[in-house]
């Protein structure tokens, strides 16, 4: 696609296993994560980003389509691939993050959205972020996947 990838939802929820909620925009905290997020205040699990472009790949080896707001993931981006490299950072609206590894699968996306989705979005769940500069994320926020990586730190 020619023209930069945007926050197409947005998702939260206030404890494990409870529903994913739809947001328009949540403010998101350096070094904290989502404010008001199950994953707020945890040490490098602050945000999980997801693209729709590859829960589409998802879908095709599922069978049927794979609804963001059951992935459990926080934000989904309407195109390009998330990095997945620890170190690499990306820029959400407002925020700064830092990949921390790729996110797992987990078990209970058999249960939200059917048997067979965990093996499905293996490879494809996204990626888990921590937040070095926080502020607002909204739906239509632009993303940039192309940040430089910081410089190396001299020894």
């Amino acid at each position: 696609m020619d023209h930069p990838p945007v926050v197409s939802a947005i998702h939260l929820a206030k404890a494990t296993r409870l529903p994913m909620q739809p947001k328009d925009e949540v403010e998101v905290e350096a070094g904290r994560g989502i404010v008001g997020d199950r994953y707020h205040g945890t040490r490098h699990r602050h945000v999980t980003v997801q693209s729709r472009e590859t829960l589409d790949e998802a879908a095709a080896v599922y069978g049927r389509p794979v609804p963001s707001e059951l992935t459990r993931r926080n934000l989904t981006i309407s195109h390009g691939v998330v990095p997945r490299d620890p170190g690499t950072r990306i820029r959400v609206g407002e925020v700064l993050l830092e990949v921390v590894r790729v996110a797992a699968p987990c078990k209970l996306l058999d249960d939200t959205i059917g048997a067979g989705a965990q093996e499905a979005l293996r490879r494809r769940a996204g990626t888990v972020f921590r937040v070095l500069e926080g502020g607002r994320i909204r739906v239509g926020d632009p993303v940039d996947l192309v940040l430089s990586p910081p410089a190396p730190r001299p020894a």
